[in-house]
């Protein structure tokens, strides 16, 4: 729900300022950078949707010619090494995060920088937990199955 409500709050903000500034010359000031952040956003949770549904990218060219239980570790594998670079992201994003709270810049119409990107450490944080159990889960189950 919320991934929809994103999208459409973006493509609404969108031709909301092509159509300013065909009809009035000029736009929301802030609308262009609100896109933006929304892109950051929508991104973001759709990552998460597709990591929580493991229906995110791989490529599973080794994997085709690896007997099940052969597929199942390089799959495991592949997953704690997602889990391993999402946790790295989350760290170091966190810290860019608390940069951005330093500054305490406004992104738009008031609001801070620092709150607009809170999405990327949470993101990173959800999808190496989630990778994780996803790799710990293909030893023993179906690694298709959600979490």
């Amino acid at each position: 729900m919320l991934l929809v409500l994103l999208v459409f709050t973006m493509m609404l903000m969108a031709v909301l300022q092509i159509v300013l500034r065909n009809t009035t010359g000029s736009g929301i000031v802030w609308g262009d950078t609100l896109v933006r952040i929304l892109v950051l956003w929508t991104g973001l949770v759709g990552a998460m949707v597709a990591t929580r549904q493991n229906n995110h990218i791989n490529m599973d060219v080794v994997t085709r010619y690896l007997s099940a239980g052969g597929a199942r570790v390089v799959n495991a594998i592949t997953l704690m090494f997602a889990s391993l670079v999402c946790f790295v992201t989350a760290w170091y994003s966190l810290a860019f995060v608390r940069m951005e709270y330093a500054f305490s810049t406004p992104a738009f119409a008031n609001v801070p920088t620092w709150a607009c990107q809170t999405i990327i450490p949470v993101a990173f944080l959800i999808m190496a937990l989630r990778c994780l159990g996803l790799g710990i889960r293909s030893f023993t189950f179906d690694p298709k199955s959600p979490l």
